[in-house]
């Protein structure tokens, strides 16, 4: 019985721990970091389902405003990638409206607390970009430990 509650109280200590590191999977086509990371960080494909993800990648010719129409086999390439890799827990699994990670009920939910003038400072701009706050987001984490959110 102890074991049981042992196992309970890591589950526990260690789970947002877990649940904050998405490192970019290391079968990443160059295509995606050289197309979509020349515009805006190269987004984890767990931060999105697989419908969303094809979404996203159906609609660059309206790209959030931007035509980001890319060539049609790395179009594929990437598309087949970010499906393969989207995510799959039931937290970050919905579809999210108008394709955006920041509209997602999960990522609602973490940044609650800012404000939303926060966003529009000089330095962070807008929800969708994740490296003016979370100090280590390229990489994949995203702890409350390595935030920094710009005074300005």
């Amino acid at each position: 019985m102890k074991s049981v509650f042992t196992f309970l109280f890591a589950v526990l200590l260690v789970g947002p721990a877990i649940a904050a590191k998405m490192p970019m999977p290391s079968d990443m086509p160059k295509s995606y970091d050289a197309e979509c990371a020349s515009c805006h960080m190269a987004y984890p494909p767990g931060l999105l389902s697989e419908k969303s993800w094809q979404n996203v990648m159906s609609g660059l010719s309206k790209h959030f405003g931007t035509d980001a129409s890319i060539d049609e086999k790395e179009k594929s390439e990437i598309t087949i990638w970010l499906k393969k890799n989207a995510a799959t827990k039931q937290k970050y699994s919905e579809t999210a409206p108008e394709n955006r990670i920041s509209k997602t009920s999960w990522f609602i939910r973490e940044h609650d607390e800012i404000k939303a003038d926060v966003w529009k400072r000089a330095g962070i701009k807008s929800p969708a970009n994740c490296g003016a706050c979370h100090t280590t987001a390229a990489e994949g984490i995203f702890s409350e430990k390595n935030i920094a959110i710009p005074k300005k």
